[in-house]
């Protein structure tokens, strides 16, 4: 999924040692700080306000964005008003009153539901291929297959060595990020008693003592704050509890080969052309699945005429909430079931902000996303978070189809920050001269979670429905654009900074900035 993993690096041999990534280190910038523009607001956001500015006078048509995500908050208080309706569709009547194939779809569709709940944790990609491909290669004679056969026991052999790698490091980072949670809970708790009140680094000078206990409290609190100047001992405590609790799912789900949840929904699995499955459930339980989506909801069409929390992108659009992403893999059916859902009900934005290294349907999908090609439906997704090179190792769903054309109803999004030179561009973004459209803000993104919450989150995840926002702009604006039009308004209008060298995601190297993505820019809706 989608977010970025919170990067958290310990030393085998001393424990207390904790960095965290440099974008942490840095002031934090103003909540609405995407929305803002350089040269009035020094802050390398879309300059969507002044845009509106230009825009004064002029009429719009609602632009339906469908959201293909983990499910979206409808009640939430910055959402309600934006949220689709279908009108066709009598609430709740148990009827399929537009004969669209989906009974109640009122608000959009959730196809990783069924009749007993919805699926909220699923495996990667890489482990369901592993299990299948072990079913039938496991303790085979390679010896006696056919030349078919053999290139297929090979490719089995390379997935199970990524899947055994996948398995080896979430198990790594399950008990290293356990020990560095649990010495931080430890040492803020013996501090507490201790001092009774607020740890700070002033606090700590106060702390004089040969009690091992609070020997190594104060050592291990000093060096958090020497290692995330202008964060709280708490806030340290919930992004490492919030880290605590992705690799634990990671281990214990995702890359657990014994752990399949599709029974839930009931479809048959195999029949990756069967439509009308799933329910209408498409609000998500409250924790980091319900807020992914309702956060990306949030970055594109928070209501910017209510005054209360904040202000999305687009400011005619409504939001079609689709969904299909658990913790942990989409599965490509599921996705490209939601493209032709959106596609026939209306949508003319399909926000993708999901990804992953493996794609065994991916003939599905190229035919879902042709279908939405032909149709004139922008497709807007998400680069990845790890800080990979989009042009080496694919990102799935890609724009590449089988037959080696590009589909050319795609952006794919890179996440840029606030700042310039070293803080430009997200430390996790990926990125690619080939393979990546624009970057757009995607650190520090301030926006909706469920129970009418605000959070800020980082990703790429972020960066795609910014850029969704600015196409539904163009599009309620200027409804005569096409989809292909707009993608080519948002790449060549983008912000330049050519000469700028940035660091390299994932690297200690530095390169140009315009070398990372295809056009070299930064979306700016002005």
């Amino acid at each position: 999924m989608i977010y970025r993993k919170t990067a958290f690096l310990c030393s085998i041999f001393l424990l207390s040692s904790l960095i965290t990534s440099a974008q942490l280190i840095q002031a934090k910038p103003p909540s609405n700080w995407f929305l803002l523009d350089p040269e009035m607001d020094q802050l390398q956001g879309l300059s969507v306000n002044k845009a509106y500015e230009l825009l004064k006078g002029r009429p719009s048509k609602t632009v339906i964005v469908a959201v293909v995500d983990t499910g979206v908050d409808t009640d939430h208080e910055d959402l309600a008003r934006v949220i689709w309706v279908n009108e066709d569709e009598i609430p709740n009547n148990g009827i399929d009153d537009d004969k669209n194939g989906y009974v109640d779809d009122v608000n959009g569709w959730n196809f990783i539901g069924g009749k007993n709940g919805s699926v909220n944790d699923d495996t990667y990609e890489v482990t369901r291929e592993y299990v299948r491909l072990n079913k039938k290669f496991a303790g085979a004679d390679a010896s006696k297959f056919s030349k078919k056969e053999k290139m297929a026991y090979a490719n089995y052999l390379k997935l199970k060595e990524s899947w055994e790698t996948k398995r080896a490091e979430d198990e790594e980072q399950f008990k290293i990020v356990g020990m560095l949670y649990s010495n931080l809970q430890f040492s803020l708790d013996t501090l507490r008693k201790f001092l009774k009140k607020d740890i700070t680094p002033e606090a700590l000078q106060e702390v004089s003592s040969n009690d091992p206990n609070l020997v190594f409290a104060k050592s291990f609190l000093t060096t958090i704050f020497s290692n995330a100047i202008g964060t709280t001992a708490q806030e340290q405590l919930e992004e490492l509890k919030e880290a605590y609790d992705s690799y634990k799912l990671a281990y214990e789900v995702s890359s657990n080969p014994d752990f399949d949840p599709r029974s839930i929904v009931g479809d048959n699995y195999q029949n990756t052309y069967e439509r009308n499955y799933g329910n209408n459930q498409v609000k998500p339980l409250p924790g980091p699945v319900g807020d992914h989506g309702t956060h990306v909801a949030g970055i594109i069409a928070a209501d910017r005429e209510n005054n209360i929390g904040i202000q999305g992108v687009a400011d005619n659009v409504k939001i079609m909430v689709l969904r299909a992403v658990p913790n942990g893999d989409e599965r490509d059916k599921d996705i490209a079931n939601s493209i032709y859902y959106a596609v026939d009900n209306g949508a003319k934005i399909i926000n993708l902000s999901c990804g992953k290294t493996d794609s065994p349907q991916k003939v599905a999908v190229d035919k879902a996303v042709q279908y939405a090609e032909q149709k004139g439906v922008l497709i807007v997704h998400a680069a990845g978070n790890e800080s990979a090179n989009n042009d080496n190792v694919t990102s799935y769903p890609s724009p590449l189809y089988t037959n080696g054309k590009l589909a050319k109803n795609w952006l794919t999004v890179s996440a840029s920050s606030w700042g310039i030179g070293d803080n430009l561009i997200g430390s996790f973004t990926n990125y690619g001269k080939k393979t990546v459209d624009v970057f757009s803000p995607g650190v520090a993104i301030y926006s909706t979670v469920p129970h009418n919450g605000y959070k800020n989150h980082d990703g790429t995840s972020m960066a795609a429905p910014a850029t969704s926002g600015v196409a539904a702009m163009l599009m309620a604006y200027f409804p005569e654009l096409t989809a292909t039009e707009v993608k080519a308004i948002i790449t060549e209008s983008s912000r330049k900074f050519d000469g700028i060298v940035v660091p390299m995601p994932g690297s200690k190297e530095s390169a140009p900035f315009n070398q990372l993505s295809k056009i070299g820019g930064i979306v700016n809706a002005h």
